[in-house]
C-alpha cells in the first residue's frame, strides 16, 4: 500500500470512528446517567438526518445542523416525559421494550412522511471538495491543499489521494463535542447535579432539584446528539430508511466494547472500530496469506480451504461483532468498564 493511501485510509477510519462516537456519546450519556439502554437511539439518528435534509433544502446545511438536533431533542424529551417515565416503575425490561417498539414506530413514520427512496442531502459548498491531497511523487510525499495538482491527472508515476473536507469537519465536531461533554459533566453546576442524581436521587430531590426534570433533560440531550450525528452522517453517507438498521448494531457493539456507561471507553472503541473497518474493507489479504508468511501453506483440497481463502474485506462487516465476542470473553465489563461494587 502506498504511503499516501495508508495515511488517508487512517484518516478515513478516524473520521468514521469519530462519527460513530458522535452517535454513541448520546447513548452512553443516557445509559450512564439514567440506566436506560435506548434501543431507539439509532432511529433518532435517522430522524435527525431526515429533519436535517428537509431544513437544509430550505435554509441551508448550517441552519439544519442547529435546528435538527433541537427538534429531535425536544421529541426525545417529550417521549421521556409522556412514555418512558410512565414505564420506569416497571423496571429496565419495560424501558427496553418500549424503546424497542419506538424504533419501529420511527422507521414507519419516516417512510410515511418522506417515502422509501433515498433523500437528496448534499454538503454545503465549503465542505463539498477535498480538504487536501496527499501526492506521492517520485521525489517523495507532499501535501497539496485543495484539489489535486495537474500532474496527478496525467502522470501515472504520481499517486494522489484526496481527503474530503466534510470528513475533517466531522472529526473536529466530534472532538469538540467530547471536550464540551467532559467539561460540562465535571465542572458545571448542572453537570454536578446530573451526576449526583444518578447515585443519590433522593438527596438531590431533598436539596430542591427536580430530578424527573433533570432526567428528561438528559434524555433530550442524548437524542439531540444522535440527531447531530444524523445530520453529519446523512451528508457523508446516504439518507435512507435503512440507515438506522445499518449503524445501530455497530453502535451497541462499540459501547459494550468500550464499557457500558464509559464516555472515554466509547471514544476509544469508536476509533478502534473505525480504523479497523477502513483498513479491512480495502484489504485483499486472507488467512492463507498469513500462513504463507509463516512458511506454511494449507492444501487447497482440504475442507477448510474455503475458510483459509476468505479475504479480510469479505468479513469486514462482522469484525466489530468478532471483537465484541473477544472482549466479552476476556473482559466482560468492556475495555474501560468498572466492576460494580
Amino acid at each position: 500500500m502506498a504511503t499516501s493511501h495508508f495515511l488517508v485510509s487512517l484518516l478515513n477510519g478516524l473520521s468514521v470512528g469519530l462519527l460513530l462516537f458522535l452517535l454513541a456519546s448520546g447513548l452512553t450519556l443516557i445509559f450512564s446517567l439514567m440506566g436506560v439502554l435506548n434501543f431507539a437511539h439509532a432511529s433518532f439518528y435517522m430522524l435527525g438526518a431526515y429533519v436535517g435534509a428537509t431544513v437544509a433544502a430550505g435554509a441551508g446545511f448550517w441552519v439544519a445542523l442547529v435546528v435538527a438536533p433541537l427538534v429531535v431533542g425536544l421529541a426525545g424529551a417529550a417521549f421521556e416525559r409522556w412514555v418512558l417515565r410512565r414505564v420506569h416503575p416497571q423496571g429496565h425490561v419495560a424501558e427496553l421494550l418500549v424503546t424497542f417498539g419506538l424504533a419501529y414506530v420511527v422507521v414507519e413514520l419516516v417512510q410515511l412522511v418522506w417515502g422509501r427512496q433515498p433523500l437528496a442531502f448534499e454538503p454545503p459548498p465549503a465542505l463539498a471538495g477535498p480538504l487536501f491531497t496527499l501526492v506521492q511523487a517520485p521525489a517523495g510525499l507532499t501535501l497539496a491543499w485543495g484539489a489535486a495538482p495537474e500532474a496527478c491527472r496525467g502522470d501515472a508515476a504520481w499517486v494522489c489521494t484526496q481527503f474530503p473536507a466534510l470528513r475533517a469537519f466531522a472529526m473536529v465536531l466530534a472532538l469538540a463535542l467530547l471536550g464540551v461533554l467532559a467539561l460540562a459533566l465535571r465542572t458545571t453546576r448542572l453537570g454536578l447535579v446530573i451526576r449526583a442524581a444518578l447515585t443519590h436521587p433522593q438527596m438531590v430531590q431533598a436539596l430542591g432539584h427536580d430530578v424527573p426534570q433533570v432526567l428528561m433533560l438528559v434524555f433530550g440531550a442524548g437524542t439531540a446528539l444522535a440527531a447531530l450525528a444524523g445530520v453529519v452522517g446523512g451528508v457523508m453517507r446516504v439518507t435512507e430508511p435503512s440507515m438506522a438498521q445499518a449503524v445501530g448494531p455497530v453502535v451497541f457493539a462499540l459501547i459494550v466494547i468500550g464499557g457500558l456507561g464509559s464516555l472515554g471507553g466509547a471514544f476509544v472503541a469508536s476509533l478502534l472500530l473505525g480504523v479497523l473497518d477502513s483498513f479491512a474493507v480495502a484489504s485483499d489479504r486472507s488467512l492463507a496469506d498469513l500462513a504463507a508468511a509463516l512458511h506454511w501453506t494449507p492444501a487447497p483440497e482440504t475442507a477448510a480451504w474455503a475458510l483459509w481463502s476468505v479475504k479480510l474485506s469479505q468479513v469486514a462487516a462482522i469484525l466489530p461483532y468478532l471483537l465484541l465476542v473477544g472482549v466479552l470473553v476476556l473482559r466482560p465489563r468492556g475495555l474501560f468498564g468498572t466492576r460494580e461494587g
